[in-house]
């Protein structure tokens, strides 16, 4: 268990009971910790908490609390299994049971690397939430660059696994607008403030850190875009390397078809025929096909079709 009082910076502490304290504190505590010590909070907590089986990340307003659960996406890889813990807060401090060591984590850095103007829960949660989303920029940009490169690819022809790759790529996309979603409807929460747990003059942290969410999500929005966009193009690159293959097909069918007439002509084997005893007969008929091809050629350059 480690347990923090809110101050100008996170102060280790270890109370014998948190009823009645004078401070706001920061708590973080496995399950089972919190199945043996729950009785040493006083926040009416009736149900349960499980981090088993979290599936979402959200808040509800309790009569004399605030509950939810948090669920975060890896951001090495989304595609990774998340990481879950669940929370209580009210006015007196906050709550974490983490049995995956992501929220102690947070709250150590948190209480290593920041100091605070204006110590209270409010601006805890602001910083919480901050470290949530403190390298998703990084993150966009680089699905960013890893779009352009695919379409760079697109247009130099090179498009082995293209599809594979928008495709993963759309999925993270997808599940980070979820996350997004799920971050700025806690936040709302957390802004309305329908328990007073907050003082009114220090919800526009929540404001804020729900407007850089509020930013990312449509950065994310217009990533998938983004990939809609280029499975269309790799589809009309596609449809036109088929059409230019189709049209020299045809051109070289109409090229060679005046020759199928002069072979099907020939080959009718009529017994009056004169070309078949004239002696230049076979050169001259030699002459006129390659004049015809060549005729041909020029007239589809001319028309551009080669």
């Amino acid at each position: 268990m480690q347990s923090y009082k809110i101050s100008e910076k996170l102060e280790e502490v270890s109370p014998s009971s948190y009823k009645g304290l004078g401070y706001q504190f920061v708590t973080v505590l496995c399950g089972e910790e919190w199945k043996e010590h729950r009785a040493d909070f006083d926040m009416g907590i009736e149900w349960e908490f499980s981090t088993r089986h979290i599936n979402s990340t959200r808040a509800e307003v309790n009569y004399d609390s605030i509950t939810g659960k948090f669920l975060i996406l890896d951001r090495n890889k989304v595609s990774n299994p998340p990481k879950q813990f669940a929370f209580s807060l009210d006015e007196k401090g906050i709550i974490f049971i983490d049995d995956e060591g992501l929220a102690g984590e947070i709250v150590r850095t948190i209480a290593t690397s920041k100091k605070l103007v204006n110590p209270c829960l409010e601006r805890f949660l602001y910083d919480f939430l901050e470290q949530i989303i403190i390298d998703d920029a990084n993150m966009l940009n680089r699905y960013d660059r890893r779009l352009d490169a695919i379409e760079k690819a697109i247009f130099e022809e090179e498009r082995e696994n293209v599809l594979q790759q928008i495709s993963e790529i759309r999925s993270d996309l997808r599940d980070l607008k979820l996350h997004y979603s799920e971050l700025a409807d806690v936040c709302q929460e957390f802004e309305e403030n329908e328990n007073h747990f907050f003082k009114e003059e220090n919800e526009r942290y929540f404001h804020l850190v729900s407007r850089r969410i509020q930013s990312l999500y449509e950065r994310v929005a217009a990533l998938m875009e983004y990939t809609a966009q280029l499975r269309e193009l790799n589809q009309t690159r596609t449809d036109e390397k088929q059409n230019r293959n189709l049209a020299i097909l045809t051109v070289i069918s109409s090229i060679f078809m005046p020759l199928t007439l002069i072979v099907g002509w020939y080959g009718m084997n009529f017994r009056y025929m004169p070309e078949f005893e004239y002696r230049w007969a076979y050169p001259i008929l030699i002459m006129i096909c390659i004049l015809i091809v060549i005729f041909s050629i020029w007239i589809f350059k001319k028309k551009k079709l080669l």
